[in-house]
């Protein structure tokens, strides 16, 4: 292990776009359902139903969020609706099994999704056997990243040093209350959209664009 992470004792890792890139646009199909879901919800044209669900998005940190608050929705229907995808664009990825094998130490997932969800995209990706707890949206009371209640949570659950702890994020915003708490913070940015959107420099540890190379990278040794 590289000497910057050494100290490193839990990993946290967020799931869309972190633990299977961007490139495969699984969310794609997610944000297509939430917009259909929208303009059911609303009667209104497809058009509108986008330009809402990304206000409420931008507005309240989940479109899900914005629908509780505005129009009283009911969280379990929203999320398994939105979350009923083919997982086809998802392919197993031997080399980030690999890696999170040889990484020391607890691995957790913090995802703003549903526990059942990510579930089936760990199980899809070939790592589901690597994580030794999740904390999902329904755990954190529907109060999505980056809203500091979900990262004390998972702190607190699970006995997490956060001096100890980094975070694995493609979403820059939601690492600045990890680096409040004191983790290390790593940036994915491998080109998620609005990936940059709110990011804070200071909070920013580090920045990477391929996950599975950058941990095969700090678990080699350096050469002296």
């Amino acid at each position: 292990m590289r000497n910057g992470f050494r100290h490193v004792e839990d990993w946290i890792f967020d799931l869309d776009n972190t633990l299977y890139p961007a490139s495969a646009r699984l969310f794609e199909l997610i944000d297509e359902r939430m917009s259909a879901y929208v303009a059911r919800l609303l009667s209104c044209d497809p058009v509108e139903a986008r330009r809402i669900q990304k206000q409420y998005f931008r507005d309240h940190g989940t479109t899900l969020a914005g629908l509780m608050m505005h129009h009283d929705v009911d969280p379990h229907d929203f999320l398994d609706d939105v979350h009923d995808v083919p997982l086809e664009r998802v392919v197993r990825d031997e080399r980030l099994a690999e890696a999170l094998a040889r990484l020391p130490g607890r691995k957790f997932v913090f995802t703003n999704g549903s526990e059942s969800y990510a579930a089936r995209v760990l199980k899809a990706i070939g790592i589901d056997d690597h994580f030794h707890g999740l904390v999902d949206i329904h755990t954190c009371s529907y109060l999505p990243k980056p809203d500091a209640h979900g990262y004390r949570l998972l702190v607190d659950r699970f006995g997490i040093d956060p001096g100890r702890a980094a975070l694995i994020e493609d979403m820059a915003k939601n690492l600045k209350p990890a680096k409040a708490l004191g983790m290390t913070t790593i940036w994915l940015d491998n080109g998620s959209d609005h990936g940059d959107h709110d990011a804070d420099p200071e909070a920013i540890d580090h920045v990477i664009d391929d996950l599975a190379d950058w941990l095969h990278f700090i678990l080699e040794e350096p050469v002296s």
